[in-house]
């Protein structure tokens, strides 16, 4: 699938490296890139661990109706991803709207979304467009993303992505979001 990342994590690089795998006993696969970066695939329930953060996709569903008073654009649903993040670093990692992404069905180089953008949270446990986990906090929440109606297979992807304007790892995670 081709994807379009843009400016994702903004940590900077530090002497401490971590190894970004997922769990020994998960299904999480781990590709290796011509760059020498990898690629990690995993599915719902997979721990996904980044040089930063831990992240989880807990579940996943779509619904074409309002929700909070945001309603879906004609012929989009929004998708609603629960996760579990989990900061790992040495120290408070601040995270954005724009740190993760969804992906659905086509190879097309715009299939991708990033979060919806609202002022205000339309869902009580939506991710705020922009917070700090401090080090070792576990926060769990929801992101809300906009994708076309048809699909019901989608994946969100994290990219390492360093203040040197350098990128590291990417991460998938597919998972199937049922209609609710």
């Amino acid at each position: 699938m081709t994807v379009m990342l843009l400016s994702l994590a903004g940590c900077g690089k530090s002497g401490i490296e971590r190894a970004s795998m997922g769990d020994e006993d998960s299904d999480v696969q781990v590709y290796d890139n011509d760059d020498g970066t990898k690629t990690f695939v995993g599915r719902t329930g997979s721990n996904m661990r980044t040089q930063w953060f831990d992240f989880t996709v807990n579940d996943a569903y779509q619904t074409t109706e309002a929700i909070g008073g945001y309603t879906p654009s004609a012929g989009n649903v929004l998708v609603v991803v629960d996760m579990t993040l989990k900061n790992t670093f040495t120290e408070s990692v601040p995270m954005s709207d724009w740190d993760f992404q969804l992906q659905w069905g086509d190879d097309s180089d715009d299939a991708f979304a990033f979060p919806v953008e609202t002022n205000e949270a339309i869902l009580d446990n939506q991710f705020e467009s922009e917070f700090t986990m401090k080090i070792n906090q576990e926060v769990n929440g929801c992101y809300i993303f906009e994708a076309p109606e048809g699909y019901d297979d989608f994946s969100v992807s994290f990219l390492e992505y360093y203040e040197d304007d350098t990128e590291g790892n990417l991460y998938f995670v597919y998972f199937s979001a049922d209609e609710k």
